[in-house]
């Protein structure tokens, strides 16, 4: 396992795209997040103490662009092998193919958890200074954002492990298709239609019911720290349903490895 790690880190890191890719999950993450928060002030309450926003997902809210490049990162660390035939070295230097869809779920999957903090960390960061300007302030009822607040600590922990579900949801779809476009379009319907699918519901119960298994709404629910009642499923079993989906794809992948190169 040691050396298949080893070369699943070298084949990454050699990539000139994937350090384009790390970069992109943190920039998008931080710009999106912070030009949302930048956008949102007291002005558009009825008072201040009224407002009663989620700051916290609020400035977290870049997750949802920057979760495109850990999709397209995980999706091209299977489908690139498949695409130049590297694959076929791979599996002649590890033959345990599901040895080799570990490593590259570990290599992958950690890379995108060390992106996640630095966006998440940066999220915070551009938050705590933006939100006192906007009438967001202690006096408010808005204390600043901080680690040390159980909720706060709760949405960034759980959103880096968002990224990570993700990354693992696109590893898995990635060996199971072999195909980037197809893989990628397959994540991102997933991810971004499913949720509209949902709100297209007229039935109030069954959008309620779509809304608990899209993979997108349900996992970013870790993310809320006001307003939990109103939410379709809890922040912990949301993100529960995410890894779901995740580890079906991983299955998915690993049963097609080992079936189709056998």
């Amino acid at each position: 396992m040691r050396q298949a790690l080893a070369a699943e880190w070298t084949k990454l890191r050699t990539v000139s795209s994937a350090a384009w890719l790390v970069a992109a999950v943190v920039g998008c993450t931080v710009l999106l997040g912070s030009a949302m928060t930048a956008s949102v002030d007291t002005s558009q309450c009825p008072s201040p103490a009224s407002c009663q926003e989620d700051t916290v997902r609020l400035v977290l809210a870049g997750v949802w662009v920057g979760q495109v490049a850990v999709v397209v990162l995980a999706v091209l660390a299977v489908t690139n092998e498949y695409d130049t035939g590297m694959i076929q070295t791979t599996l002649a230097a590890t033959p345990r193919r599901g040895t080799v869809l570990l490593a590259k779920a570990a290599v992958v999957t950690a890379t995108v958890l060390a992106g996640g903090t630095a966006g998440v960390i940066g999220s915070l960061a551009a938050g705590r200074a933006i939100l006192p300007g906007n009438g967001f302030t202690e006096a408010n009822g808005y204390p600043p954002l901080s680690v040390t607040d159980e909720p706060t600590l709760r949405a960034a922990g759980g959103t880096v492990l968002y990224l990570g579900l993700v990354a693992l949801l696109g590893l898995g779809l990635g060996a199971a298709v072999r195909d980037t476009a197809g893989a990628l379009l397959g994540v991102l319907t997933l991810l971004y239609v499913a949720p509209v699918v949902a709100a297209l519901v007229g039935d109030p119960a069954w959008q309620a019911r779509l809304q608990k298994v899209a993979p997108m709404t349900a996992g970013l629910a870790i993310q809320a720290t006001r307003g939990l009642e109103r939410l379709p499923i809890g922040p912990w079993a949301g993100l529960g349903v995410l890894a779901a989906w995740a580890g079906t794809a991983m299955l998915l992948g690993a049963v097609v490895l080992q079936v189709r190169d056998a």
